[in-house]
């Protein structure tokens, strides 16, 4: 990539990486369902009004927008609030690749080569160490909230694979319209009317901010940067840069909110990124022996350039 380029990949990596401190000062301020669905009406509604309606059927914006919106980020905002380390949870939240890899294998047919298995193999050994770490020092339920919170961003890319949308920017942003009402329905019912009162009521700088980072910094303009090199370059040269992630992630934890990082916990790291960065590789060479399929228009997956539009771990809206 060109120079200009490749500092824009490493700054959309840093901006989705801090996001996890932000999205844990926000939660001092709000309630995790009411602060997740101020985050999407806000990153939603004005955008509505500047994009048309994706080409793609309802059926798959409902169902991204729900498995995206109340599962992955419902999840993840609830098991942070439970006491999952804001460090830890970018992490950990990169074992999607393997979800979606599994998913995929058990719906679509699609099958890992050798090289993706054994990485999806080093990664969940990596999940393994960080779950002991974190059962001797925080909640382990929280850490579970979290891991379903990836599983479900991996359903999220399996349905955004099914899609196929034309329109990445334009499919998110009616997505992210889609889960406002019902964590806002959520929110009511187990966080309670005078809780979230209270919240918009007591609203300071902090707050605010953190809501306007979550909504405009990281999922619109981290979105639409993140989309604009994927239509000039090939997946596989952007996705390494979203491995960065974690390691912005867990360094801001550390640096703003005195995150400890054991060594168990770098340990984990370091299994865990070489596991999604082995997973994340393209397995071209493994069907070499399978009959070669018929090229496909570039309207179904494909972008202007024929780079590929399937749902990596890059292609989604990380944080």
């Amino acid at each position: 990539m060109r120079p200009a380029h490749t500092g824009l990949a490493v700054l959309v990596a840093a901006l989705w990486g801090v996001n996890f401190v932000v999205i844990d000062i926000g939660l001092a301020h709000f309630p995790p369902l009411l602060f997740c669905a101020l985050r999407f009406l806000l990153a939603a509604v004005p955008a509505l009004f500047l994009v048309g309606r994706p080409r793609v059927p309802w059926r798959w914006i409902v169902g991204v927008g729900l498995a995206l919106g109340v599962g992955k980020f419902g999840l993840l905002f609830l098991g942070m609030n439970a006491g999952m380390p804001a460090g830890l949870s970018s992490l950990v939240l990169q074992v999607q690749s393997v979800f979606t890899a599994l998913i995929a294998f058990a719906f679509l047919g699609e099958r890992p080569g050798r090289v993706r298995a054994a990485g999806m193999a080093v990664a969940l050994a990596g999940i393994a160490v960080a779950a002991v770490d974190e059962g001797g020092s925080g909640p382990l339920g929280a850490f579970a909230l979290v891991l379903v919170a990836a599983a479900f961003w991996g359903v999220s890319n399996v349905l955004t694979r099914k899609a196929a949308p034309d329109a990445p920017f334009t499919f998110m942003v009616w997505s992210s319209a889609v889960p406002v009402l019902p964590l806002l329905a959520l929110s009511l019912l187990f966080e309670g009317p005078a809780r979230d009162a209270r919240a918009l009521t007591s609203l300071d700088l902090p707050g605010v901010g953190a809501i306007l980072y979550v909504a405009l910094v990281t999922t619109l303009f981290g979105f639409s940067a993140w989309s604009r090199l994927l239509r000039r370059y090939d997946a596989s040269t952007v996705a390494p840069y979203s491995l960065l992630v974690p390691v912005f992630g867990m360094s801001s934890a550390a640096l703003f909110l005195d995150e400890e990082v054991s060594a168990l916990r770098w340990c984990a790291a370091a299994l865990l990124v070489t596991g999604v960065a082995l997973a994340s590789l393209k397995g071209a060479p493994k069907r070499r022996g399978e009959r070669r399929e018929q090229p496909r228009r570039p309207a179904v997956g494909d972008d202007e350039d024929g780079a590929d539009e399937s749902p990596n771990p890059a292609l989604t809206p990380t944080r």
